[in-house]
């Protein structure tokens, strides 16, 4: 078993070091480096032992862990997990921060951006913050079932509120408009209204929350009036697979007369791939996206699009972790819930 070197002494109390550290995580100082550093050909595994051993000793590499904990760094993290390419064709992330800085900015808060591709790296990533104290709390964003954030946030002693439908036995609160698939289930029953029987649903990443609420409202608003979901297909919210689904739907024999996308971006995708086969919207196919992003009011024909409020949800999301975060940050509460704008690209089912 190793022993934990004798740590120095500041102030009657005392002081990890390094080496300390080290020894918990049974490796080299070199490791413990190369971890914080993200050098070095460390293993998952290892890299996470360093970490837990940090975050234990109350460790970090640029000050004790006495003065981070009594620190303010006035800033907040934002951990999105999306590839570059994905995140940069999605409006709606600039719609949320926009929402969020116009809260932090004034009250002299900056936001940290981090783009992750797996679990284990926001894992990391949020260990690595905690153990560094780089921020004084985060927004989670895509709640996932049996997500592990909020607990591990919760053990690293680091505020968080989540994105997405509040859920009042879950470890850090969330922020949205209640009743997530509620703007889907109206998008049904618009096009419904309009004749349409042969309806299908572009959906996001199944493990995602809002997803399974979504999907759910779909199938459900369909199969109330008596009708089957024309398909259902997963997608990761690429422009690439928005186009590949609607391709694959619009190759079928008896093809559907409107298709709902889980986002704007790949409503628009939708659209001009329609379009490309000799489509007309919405003659002979419709059309509904998610989030009423502002390009949906310049397309032709303009988007008919479920309003989730973005920028106002960022804007709740920041006051709530401001507050938590011991700050004065106003009413973090947003009223409402999704809601339909009925535009341009849905109509009449073709004759």
């Amino acid at each position: 078993m190793s022993t934990v070197p004798e740590q120095r002494v500041q102030g009657g109390r005392p002081r990890p070091t390094i080496k300390a550290v080290a020894a918990v995580a049974g490796v080299s100082t070199a490791a413990v480096s190369q971890a914080f550093n993200n050098k070095g050909r460390l293993s998952e595994a290892t890299r996470r032992r360093i970490l837990d051993a940090a975050v234990d000793l109350g460790w970090s590499p640029s000050a004790s862990a006495a003065a981070l904990r009594s620190a303010r760094t006035r800033t907040l993290a934002l951990v999105v997990r999306r590839p570059t390419d994905v995140l940069g064709a999605d409006p709606h992330f600039s719609e949320l921060i926009t929402g969020i800085e116009g809260e932090l900015a004034p009250r002299g808060y900056g936001l940290l951006l981090h783009l992750v591709t797996d679990v284990h790296e926001e894992s990391t990533l949020y260990e690595r913050l905690a153990a560094e104290g780089r921020v004084d709390g985060a927004v989670l964003t895509d709640a996932r079932t049996d997500d592990p954030r909020p607990a591990l946030l919760t053990r690293l002693g680091l505020p968080a509120v989540m994105l997405g439908a509040p859920d009042p036995d879950a470890a850090v609160p969330g922020v949205g408009l209640g009743h997530q698939g509620a703007g889907v289930g109206e998008a049904v029953d618009h096009l419904l209204g309009l004749g349409h029987r042969r309806i299908a649903y572009v959906a996001g990443p199944a493990e995602l929350q809002h997803t399974r609420l979504r999907r759910r409202r779909f199938e459900d608003g369909l199969r109330t009036a008596g009708h089957r979901p024309f398909a259902v297909l997963h997608t990761d919210f690429s422009e690439g697979a928005a186009i590949a689904a609607t391709e694959a739907l619009l190759d079928a024999a008896d093809p559907p007369t409107a298709i709902v996308y889980a986002n704007d971006s790949m409503a628009v995708c939708g659209i001009g791939t329609a379009q490309r086969t000799g489509l007309r919207v919405p003659a002979d196919l419709s059309v509904v996206g998610y989030d009423n992003l502002p390009i949906g009011r310049w397309l032709h024909p303009r988007l008919t699009t479920v309003d989730q409020q973005v920028q106002q949800v960022g804007a709740a999301a920041a006051r709530l972790l401001l507050a938590r975060c011991g700050e004065d940050a106003g009413d973090a509460r947003l009223d409402g819930r999704p809601r339909l704008v009925a535009r341009d690209s849905t109509g009449p089912v073709p004759r």
